[in-house]
């Protein structure tokens, strides 16, 4: 019986992609039949494709098309209508980000960079983490957290290998030392036997020592082993959790932050108005914020694993060895080429041009050029295109003749290094949004979140933060930012506060997801090297999602309050909320004066 229904499941389980697929929107049909309004379409849909996205019954990226079938079905919008939100302004200024950072990846720019800042901070494990941290931290904010992840941790495991062999070898020396002086006191008391009457007692006592000195072995090998597993969860978390932080500091880090820009560029466009987040502008928020959470968790990972103590510390021979692993694979990278120095030169221009624009009106070189003529997809897309002109060889030391001089990035390779799924997720997220706000069904939520409208602000996002930290533990921080920034905004505008003021924190809360390996891939790559296991993540990750909220809602009420001005509601916005309040007004006057009648 049992095993009947073990095959059952077993075969559902074999199954269940299709199942998710087909049932859902069959289960889900009375909301579109009983109830009338397109808001209850736009409803129908979001509720499937986040049904998908949970599920991931179908890929992410696929799940992002559905609303080019999804919304001209049940009569929401016209097909072309829905296309045309794929590609915009910012999803063209994520396309030139990742192209660049394909760049980096591609000419080992990113490794380069790691190890020399190992070479530096020396082998003490707290100063060793921290040169993990970092590199991984820094150049999680322009390429892919995976990639430097999974860049990071092979030089982490060799780093650890060097440790581990160090001790192993102390330990021979110190062993071989005792074995040379028991032999020493075993000659000594011979003599003493000689002299002695009772021979029998001084072997019983030389015995007992023995087997002392086999527990004590024992005992001193098995904390020493726990140490050193203690220090490769520590390097293992302090890597993965400095590629979570990093994605938030810059505003190509990672995909929510992308879905916050183009909800925010949406929602103030339709008020004829331009949105004031920007490259630089995000920075000035955001790396802050970043750059606390990253100090607290190096801190934190010290107190947890480390626990005050540092693994075969002080030992030269130790340092010896990790600087010479470490060395060892810097120099197996080569001399520095043209290339890569090209490379470079166009990551720190574009990094330039992206904070220079507009600097928090005191001008910039967007000023040149005629109003919301230019935006930060404009460089993002001009040094792209350069990488696939600009030689990546001198003329002079070409050796093919009659060939065109190669590029610094072939377009093969960005198809391979490119993650355009993403894209596709980033357009799917504008879709919902655009649905959204045609079918009223934004509108409607928000007009529900009035119940709200006597708590504090600044405590809702703190709950806010917290549930959507707390969301993103199980599903795709993506799908989950997609979701909640047309009722954020919505909810703001109730408040009668900014409606960055709640879209900002949520968005940025849905990439502190320390907690399980599941949440970020970033954790799920450090799990998979087998030192982690999921309780380890859970402790270390507690505290810190915790302290990480606090600490945004914190930069949140303070600098970014100065920056963007969170409290107050623009005037565009203030101008909608005073015409809602004159309709609702006059629907209720009309209907009691119907009613008396």
């Amino acid at each position: 019986m049992s095993s009947g229904i073990r095959g059952a499941c077993s075969g559902l389980l074999t199954v269940r992609n299709i199942l998710v697929v087909v049932l859902t929107p069959i289960v889900l049909l009375p909301l579109l039949l009983l109830v009338e309004g397109d808001e209850a379409k736009c409803g129908y849909c979001i509720i499937i494709m986040a049904v998908f996205w949970v599920t991931e019954a179908l890929p992410i990226a696929v799940t992002s098309l559905l609303p080019v079938i999804l919304f001209p079905m049940v009569g929401l919008m016209y097909a072309k209508d829905v296309s045309s939100t794929y590609i915009n302004d910012t999803a063209m200024l994520f396309v030139g980000g990742l192209i660049v950072a394909a760049a980096i990846e591609y000419w080992n720019i990113h490794k380069r960079l790691a190890l020399r800042v190992l070479m530096l901070v020396g082998s003490e494990p707290r100063w060793l983490m921290f040169g993990m941290m970092l590199p991984t931290w820094f150049l999680s904010m322009w390429i892919s957290n995976t990639a430097t992840t999974a860049m990071m941790i092979p030089i982490a495991n060799a780093v650890l290998v060097q440790l581990k062999e160090t001790r192993d070898k102390d330990e021979t020396v110190r062993v071989t030392a005792v074995g040379e002086e028991d032999i020493q006191l075993t000659v000594i008391g011979k003599d003493d036997v000689k002299n002695s009457t009772n021979g029998n007692i001084n072997n019983g006592i030389d015995k007992q020592g023995e087997k002392r000195s086999e527990a004590d072995d024992r005992k001193s090998d098995e904390s020493t082993e726990a140490e050193y597993l203690r220090m490769c969860k520590a390097l293992s978390l302090a890597i993965a959790y400095s590629a979570n932080c990093g994605g938030v500091a810059s505003l190509t880090g990672t995909g929510p932050n992308v879905i916050m820009k183009g909800a925010a560029d949406i929602v103030f466009q339709e008020k004829n108005m331009t949105s004031p987040v920007t490259f630089a502008s995000w920075m000035q928020y955001c790396l802050p914020i970043s750059a606390i959470i990253v100090i607290f968790v190096w801190i934190w990972l010290q107190v947890l694993f480390l626990r005050c103590k540092t693994y075969n510390s002080g030992s030269p021979e130790q340092a010896k060895r990790v600087r010479n692993a470490v060395r060892k694979q810097y120099e197996e990278l080569g001399p520095i080429t043209f290339g890569q120095v090209a490379v470079i030169v166009h990551f720190t221009l574009l990094a330039v041009l992206w904070v220079t624009r507009e600097l928090g009106g005191v001008g910039g070189w967007g000023d040149i050029f005629d109003e919301r003529t230019v935006t930060d997809s404009t460089p993002a897309i001009l040094i792209s295109i350069s990488l696939f002109l600009f030689p990546s060889i001198l003329p002079h030391n070409f050796k093919e003749k009659g060939k065109p001089l190669p590029p610094l990035l072939q377009w093969k390779a960005a198809e391979k290094m490119v993650p355009w799924g993403v894209v596709l997720l980033l357009g799917g997220g504008f879709a919902l949004a655009k649905g959204s706000q045609v079918s009223g069904l934004s509108k409607l939520i928000g007009d529900q979140l009035t119940v709200f409208k006597d708590f504090e602000p600044w405590l809702m996002n703190l709950v806010l933060c917290f549930i959507v930290a707390g969301a993103t533990e199980v599903t795709s921080n993506t799908a989950i930012c997609t979701l909640m920034m047309p009722i954020m905004k919505e909810l703001a505008i109730t408040l009668e506060v900014n409606p960055l003021y709640f879209m900002f924190p949520t968005a940025i809360a849905t990439s502190f997801a320390f907690m399980l390996p599941v949440a970020t891939p970033p954790n799920a790559v450090v799990f998979s090297y087998g030192f982690v296991k999921v309780f380890d993540m859970v402790t270390a990750g507690f505290l810190l999602n915790i302290i990480a909220v606090l600490v945004l809602v914190f930069g949140t009420e303070t600098w970014g309050d100065a920056i963007f001005g969170f409290h107050t509601l623009p005037d565009g916005f203030r101008v909608a909320v005073n015409q809602s309040l004159s309709t609702n007004l006059t629907d209720i006057l009309t209907t009691t004066a119907t009613s008396s009648i």
